[in-house]
């Protein structure tokens, strides 16, 4: 059998191919510009590199030819872009995969999606929900919407010749992320830039450790129950954000967020900013410093039953936090230290 990994040059598409090339029972494909940084693949000896582009359909016909299983993680993620680069990269390319996998006979197709699709433009708190919750009317900002019109997608595509299921983790982190919704928040907290938006509210979360959604992919590619479905997957341990923060920080030797804003100055302070990124020179080339999407990601709880994961393909997370965060540390340290990592963030 052979497997088609996209994003293998990201975090958790990293991941995924090592452990499908640790596993040994699959050939592995990737997917890769000529310019893509594999340093954190290790020995690409046993890859097929397949050079190409998610936007050109002959490169992905290309990648998937004799390919039994495509894992689909590549997507843009960050604030960064403008509607027509969100929907070509997020909605255009999956459709256009789907539709190369199809004709290439494969018969999985494992994408990963995201509970930010999931979450409304004025929504509030989620606890334990399960995936009876319906799509948004109004959504957060391009990437919300982006992921659940390819999630949508993926499902609808789902019959007799191909099995396809969406995979729902939050706020991947682990060892190798360089630029993810950790990172980020712990850049910002090294340099003091970091406010804390709890209110003095307690706000919950599930994040997933990379290892456990890596497994998760794998369990799922492997099951014969998941056509069409999607799934939360999260760590085991409901996660306060904001006790996290200053776990994290504490552990790298900064101290935690104390400083809190007054609401009516950041909900101003958002505006603003959301306002300046409208403009498609600024959007095209950073991210916003704040965005209604961000704060409602430190502001509402957001807690995910993974009960049809564990019922359908055996879901059980294979990292605690406590070991996770242990192995990041350690990780960090080794790339120079969080300011290192900060440096390339954009």
């Amino acid at each position: 059998m052979r497997a088609l990994v996209t994003g293998a040059s990201g975090f958790l598409g990293g991941a995924l191919t090592r452990r499908l090339l640790a596993d040994g029972e699959m050939d592995v494909s990737v997917l890769v510009r000529p310019t893509s940084d594999l340093r954190d693949l290790g020995d690409t000896s046993r890859l097929t590199l397949v050079y190409g582009d998610l936007s050109d359909r002959e490169s992905l016909r290309a990648a998937t030819r004799d390919v039994d299983v495509v894992f689909h993680s590549a997507a843009r993620v960050d604030e960064r872009g403008v509607r027509e680069q969100f929907w070509t990269e997020n909605v255009q390319a999956t459709v256009d995969l789907i539709d190369a996998a199809r004709r290439s006979g494969t018969s999985r197709f494992v994408f990963v999606s995201s509970p930010s699709a999931l979450m409304e433009y004025d929504g509030g708190d989620q606890i334990d929900v399960d995936e009876s919750m319906p799509y948004p009317v109004r959504y957060l900002n391009l990437y919300s919407e982006t992921k659940a019109a390819a999630e949508r997608r993926v499902l609808a595509a789902n019959g007799r010749d191909l099995t396809t299921c969406a995979l729902r983790p939050r706020a991947i982190w682990g060892a190798g992320d360089r630029s993810g919704p950790i990172v980020r928040l712990l850049a910002k907290a090294s340099r003091g830039a970091l406010p804390d938006l709890s209110g003095g509210a307690t706000v919950y979360t599930s994040l997933c450790h990379v290892d456990n959604i890596v497994d998760a992919c794998v369990r799922a590619a492997a099951s014969d129950r998941v056509g069409g479905r999607a799934y939360y997957v999260a760590d085991a341990e409901r996660t306060d954000v904001w006790d996290f923060v200053g776990e994290v920080s504490r552990l790298f030797g900064f101290a935690p967020p104390s400083r809190r804003p007054n609401p009516r100055v950041l909900a101003a302070a958002v505006g603003v900013s959301e306002a300046i990124w409208r403009i498609p020179y600024v959007a095209q080339r950073w991210s916003p410093p704040l965005s209604r999407y961000v704060v409602a990601l430190l502001t509402r709880s957001a807690t995910f039953d993974t009960g049809a994961a564990e019922r359908d393909f055996g879901y059980r997370p294979v990292v605690s936090r406590d070991a996770g965060l242990k192995e990041f540390k350690d990780w960090v340290d080794g790339q120079g230290g969080v300011a290192e990592l900060a440096r390339t963030l954009r």
